[in-house]
């Protein structure tokens, strides 16, 4: 068990009668690749369909794509522009086209009429594309041949990392023994919305072509086509775009995204899928003229902040990436939390949207301020610059002292919301609100005592936190559903996938029965946890919180399979590659903040990294007993760069080993011990 501070400790019996749930075989669709990438080799299991979200600075492609019983492909793109707004005011005013196979140029191929992605009975069936296979890494490719003369088509789809245009590029490639004529038409096509629904406009959306007219295309050589869909403000021209370095700027970024903080284990699905979540974690950080703002995305989510995806769930997580745009996206985003502060301690809103230029208030008081104060303590701690740690003390500082005149005669924290928004009930008073503060006053003692801060109001914050511990266990511990756990409220009767929270921050009073209770038929579904005992809903950010509290309380081998489970049906399965936000809400989006939380089910849960200085943490690694290593390398953290490694050296022993320029520092403990790392 680690320990921060010296609590009472609390003897509890368990009363368990549950069985833990039965993981399913599963067949995957997608099979990794060499290079790191998926791929679904259309072989059977077809019609298929299913969606994914790119993103760069200044734009988003969500791609609709499916595969018809023929291996027709069928394609639908939505993009979105966040900082290209619209009126009224509000989160999702952002401008955003959708564009279908029948709105692309036609495309002849020897003078026969072939439209990439077209079903059309019309057509020549010898002009027919069938897939072969599909790929994704940061840039979704598809492949084809069409006819029976050998030639070939490769679609990639990305949007450019810096500028408001996303590219679909078309390559034929002629394999077969007679030169291949390909003409495709030229289209400039443009739409605009009124002026009186713009703001700082007027906006135009552009669908154009690149290398539009005819190509022959010789025995082994290919041709390139590209269409783009660009935004565009007031008189600004028409972009130039060059393809080939757009393609390669992007390839660029995803290599950036995906160079830090390298996961190594003896699975390869789980190391893949760390990669897949940096991606998506972080290209969603959009280039606003507030600065950069990341946004959760999922054609809603733009050029807006909230305090839960931003401040607790991937804030985090830059702390530990080391992306240069990742960390400056979390710093304004507590910035701007910063500037709501007041003297009369009315609460900041929930979320800022409009690039900075408004609020959304709808949710009343979710818990918002322990949400901002637990992240922002941890990301101060853990980027490990003293300068912007200074920079967010107050904002810690202030959102302590609006949850301590919270604090109700019970001695928790009272919040008539939580982060699901009314969803399902959470009383006057919820379980992640107080547990989220005992949190966030731990990092506040630990940071104040690095700023100066006075000795008297470091120690009250620890006073604090021991006391909000023990009314924690009064007021919420339970036995809800034949588990001697917590209730998510009071009254609460029914299993609650967040009675996880408590074990993220180091409260394992209750561990045995909140893990069986997690891990139970009760909760546990085929996708992950279940918001509500018996009800079908499911939020992955809630299973992402359990498996990382499960490997954080010491529950190594359980929460293993089903670590192991979840990622392979998100990475391989029908809806990959990443982890998703709700079902049946939204359609399983792949909002970007769940990504972070994946990630910090390994920083944070399987190698035990909490925060304790600038340079300092305390690491219990949570080896699982079929694997002799595993490591966490090129992490910027800490104000350094360094990689971590642990080893099995006998039964019960473990090494861990801190590799930094270039020297090595080692430590021998005991499995489940607690070490003290300085860098």
């Amino acid at each position: 068990m680690r320990i921060l501070f010296v609590f009472p400790l609390m003897v509890i019996s368990f009363g368990i009668s549950a069985q833990s749930y039965t993981l399913s075989e599963q067949n995957d669709r997608w099979v990794i690749q060499p290079d790191g990438s998926i791929q679904w080799t259309i072989n059977g299991r077809i019609p298929h369909s299913d969606h994914i979200e790119m993103a760069g600075e200044k734009v988003a492609m969500w791609m609709q794509y499916g595969v018809d019983s023929s291996a027709k492909p069928k394609l639908s793109r939505t993009l979105v522009f966040p900082s290209f707004r619209l009126l009224p005011q509000r989160t999702i005013a952002h401008m955003t086209y959708n564009v279908e196979d029948n709105d692309l140029p036609r495309i002849y191929i020897n003078d026969r009429l072939f439209k990439a992605g077209v079903h059309n009975a019309s057509l020549q069936t010898d002009m027919q594309e069938k897939v072969t296979s599909i790929t994704h890494y940061g840039i979704m490719q598809i492949n084809g041949e069409i006819g029976k003369d050998g030639l070939l088509l490769r679609r990639v789809y990305f949007p450019s990392v810096d500028k408001a245009v996303a590219i679909e590029k078309l390559v034929f490639t002629n394999t077969g023994k007679q030169p291949i004529r390909v003409d495709m038409d030229y289209l400039k096509r443009e739409v605009s919305p009124s002026a009186e629904r713009t703001s700082n406009g007027p906006h135009h959306f552009i669908i154009s072509t690149i290398g539009a007219g005819l190509k022959t295309i010789q025995p082994g050589d290919s041709a390139v086509f590209a269409i783009t869909y660009q935004a565009t403000r007031a008189a600004e021209p028409l972009l130039t775009v060059d393809v080939n370095k757009e393609e390669n700027a992007r390839e660029m970024r995803v290599k950036q995204m995906t160079a830090n903080l390298i996961l190594e284990t003896p699975e390869k699905i789980l190391n893949t899928m760390f990669a897949f979540a940096k991606i998506r974690g972080t290209e969603s950080i959009y280039n606003t003229k507030g600065g950069y703002m990341h946004g959760p995305g999922g054609l809603r989510y733009y050029a807006a902040i909230w305090a839960n995806d931003q401040a607790e769930y991937i804030n985090p997580f830059f702390a530990f990436l080391g992306d240069e745009i990742g960390n400056k996206s979390a710093m304004n985003s507590f910035r701007m939390f910063a500037k709501y502060m007041n003297p009369q301690y009315k609460a900041i809103p929930s979320s800022i949207i409009a690039e900075g230029a408004g609020v959304w208030q709808g949710a009343r008081d979710r818990g918002d301020m322990a949400m901002i104060a637990y992240g922002a303590g941890r990301y101060a701690l853990a980027y490990g610059n003293v300068d912007s740690a200074k920079v967010l003390w107050p904002l810690i500082e202030w959102c302590l002292e609006y949850l301590k005149r919270k604090v109700t005669a019970e001695g928790v924290v009272y919040s008539d919301s939580d982060e699901l928004e009314g969803r399902f009930p959470a009383g006057k008073a919820n379980l992640n609100t107080s547990s989220l503060y005992y949190d966030a006053l731990i990092s506040a003692a630990y940071l104040g005592k690095l700023l100066g801060i006075p000795v008297k109001q470091t120690k009250q914050y620890q006073q604090e936190a021991a006391t909000l511990r023990i009314n924690i266990e009064k007021y919420f511990g339970a036995t809800v559903d034949g588990f001697e756990t917590y209730r998510y409220y009071k009254g609460n009767d029914t299993l609650r996938a967040w009675i996880t929270t408590p074990l993220t921050v180091d409260i394992f009073e209750r561990k045995a029965g909140t893990i069986a209770a997690l891990f139970s038929p009760r909760l546990w579904t085929e996708d992950g946890l279940a918001s509500l005992a018996g009800n079908k809903t499911f939020w992955d950010r809630s299973t992402l919180y359990g498996l990382r509290g499960a490997f954080a309380a010491g529950e190594t081998e359980k929460a293993l399979a089903f670590l192991k489970y979840f990622s392979r049906r998100r990475l391989l399965g029908e809806h990959v590659p990443y982890a998703v936000e709700a079902y049946p809400e939204g359609n399983q989006r792949h909002l970007s903040a769940e990504s972070g939380l994946y990630c910090r089910i390994y920083t944070e849960g399987i190698f035990g990294m909490r925060p304790t200085g600038f340079n300092s943490f305390t690491c219990t690694p949570r080896l699982p007993k079929e694997w002799n290593q595993m490591a966490l390398r090129n992490i910027h953290s800490f104000g350094n760069v360094f990689d971590v490694e642990v080893t099995r050296t006998a039964p019960g022993k473990l090494v861990i080993t801190i590799k930094k320029s270039g020297q090595e520092k080692k430590y021998t403990v005991k499995e489940g011990a607690t070490q003290k790392v300085i860098l």
